[in-house]
């Protein structure tokens, strides 16, 4: 579904909220090959489970300060004093399970950065070859795999779901309205 903002249609969930809309026009869905913003996007991804997005793009700038703008090598090495710290910021979501999963994340990243050269290079090769006009759903059988090899790897907070969130949000899939103004076709 979309909604019309002047002569422009945009997908209903950007709602009218400015950042949300910006957001929409400017990242979702457009493909990221930058390591660090996919890490970025990852630990923010495990951040909204159970939240809504809207409320992780209000405290994004937060959680780039509390989390050195997403250094993974210094949150690999964060002690429990840096994690106490987190847990008192009011910036940022405290959750204490998702606070300690960044370290994990991190990690796990940097070691899928060691043995595949780019975090890049190995994330999108769970991106669908091809759209479907099918109705979305919010996992697909990609994101499953996606999940159980993040898992397996030692991630944290990378169900099927957050992995088909960031799959949209990093543009591994298009699944913008077909009347939303950034909708491209993808099948024959």
């Amino acid at each position: 579904m979309t909604r019309h903002a002047g002569n422009v249609s945009r997908c209903t969930w950007c709602g009218d909220d400015p950042l949300y809309i910006d957001y929409h026009d400017r990242e979702w869905g457009v493909p990221l090959h930058d390591d660090q913003e996919l890490f970025e996007l990852l630990i923010l991804e495990g951040f909204q489970a159970g939240l809504s997005w809207i409320t992780i793009l209000r405290k994004r700038e937060n959680f780039r300060k509390a989390f050195y703008d997403f250094d993974a090598p210094r949150i690999a090495r964060f002690s429990q004093k840096d994690l106490d710290r987190l847990a008192q910021d009011a910036g940022i979501v405290r959750n204490q399970l998702k606070i300690a999963a960044s370290v994990s994340n991190a990690k796990a990243y940097l070691a899928v950065r060691e043995e595949f050269g780019s975090f890049d290079k190995w994330i999108w090769q769970f991106a669908p070859s091809a759209k479907s006009p099918a109705t979305i759903k919010p996992t697909t059988a990609e994101s499953d795999r996606m999940s159980k090899e993040l898992l397996r790897r030692g991630f944290k907070f990378v169900g099927s779901t957050i992995c088909y969130a960031f799959m949209q949000a990093s543009g591994m899939v298009d699944d913008h309205a077909a009347n939303c103004w950034k909708y491209v076709p993808r099948w024959a």
